[in-house]
């Protein structure tokens, strides 16, 4: 199933798409994919990951069918960017605190989890900034990219949507584009609004807006093209974020759809990320 940037798959995909080879099939089970477990630098997470490789065995991430992240949502993050050109579908976890992106830590059943689970593929977002100095940086986010003020002084930024300026003088804290699977996270606490992952939209969020007093943000089309103007940039120094990638002094971000990068995530069918962003926006 296709919904807008985000792609979701009936659980038990995996069972096809992982079928071992026959020249596999002497190395280890037919039933257990090829497996490449990264962990965060915590006790309980490398542990975790000593047990599992006893049980099931592991390759390098660059030979695996499958990686499983054990960690929080940081490190999910971090095994996302590090393997964005492999486009191996990633099971995470949690043996961090929030693990929004992840599945609940179980030693028992792995392969089994893997062939019924449910996938979700996300497509970041990129973000080009200019620095006061006319370097030019790419970066990627899965969850948002961010504009935040660096000093005492409020930022003066022009907001331009594909090409039309929306916003000639937004007086702020910062700005942030978000994902849907980003929306629950730095853009939910600066008061944007929960992305369902087939809205097929962007929510572009100010932090802290002075003038416009009353502009609380607005919904996107995915494939839009987003840039910001930093003004009186010497005097009101602002800094961009795409996820944890910080470019500091920047007179301009361009934001758009990574549309040649596909990320996979694998959830468990009770438990998927599409679940878990619809409750956050019941919750008390």
């Amino acid at each position: 199933m296709c919904r807008g940037i985000y792609r979701i798959e009936a659980p038990g995909r995996y069972s096809a798409i992982l079928a071992p080879k026959a020249s596999q099939m002497a190395a280890r089970s037919p039933s257990t994919p090829r497996l490449a477990f990264v962990a965060a630098a915590t006790a309980a997470a490398r542990s975790a990951k000593a047990a599992l490789e006893q049980r099931y065995g592991a390759v390098s991430p660059a030979e695996a069918e499958i990686i499983v992240a054990l960690g929080g949502d940081g490190l999910m993050l971090q095994t996302l960017h590090r393997n964005m050109r492999r486009r191996t579908p990633i099971f995470g976890m949690n043996l961090g605190t929030v693990g929004f992106l992840l599945n609940q830590y179980r030693l028992s059943g792995l392969p089994a989890r893997i062939r019924n689970a449910r996938s979700v593929t996300l497509t970041p977002l990129r973000m080009v900034a200019t620095t006061a100095r006319g370097q030019r940086h790419e970066a990627t986010a899965i969850n948002e990219v961010s504009l935040l003020r660096s000093s005492r002084q409020t930022a003066r930024i022009a907001v331009a949507i594909d090409g039309t300026t929306r916003i000639p003088d937004l007086y702020c804290d910062g700005a942030i584009v978000a994902t849907p699977a980003g929306s629950t996270a730095y853009n939910l606490s600066a008061h944007g609004p929960i992305l369902p992952l087939g809205a097929g939209l962007l929510a572009l969020t100010p932090i802290n807006a002075f003038r416009p007093r009353r502009w609380r943000g607005a919904l996107l089309p995915r494939h839009s093209t987003v840039e910001f103007t930093i003004l009186e940039s010497r005097k009101r120094p602002v800094a961009a974020a795409a996820d944890s990638v910080e470019i500091p002094n920047v007179v301009k971000v361009v934001v758009t759809e990574a549309t040649d990068i596909e990320l996979t995530l694998l959830f468990d069918p009770e438990h998927d990320l599409e679940e878990r962003i619809l409750k956050e926006q019941f919750a008390p």
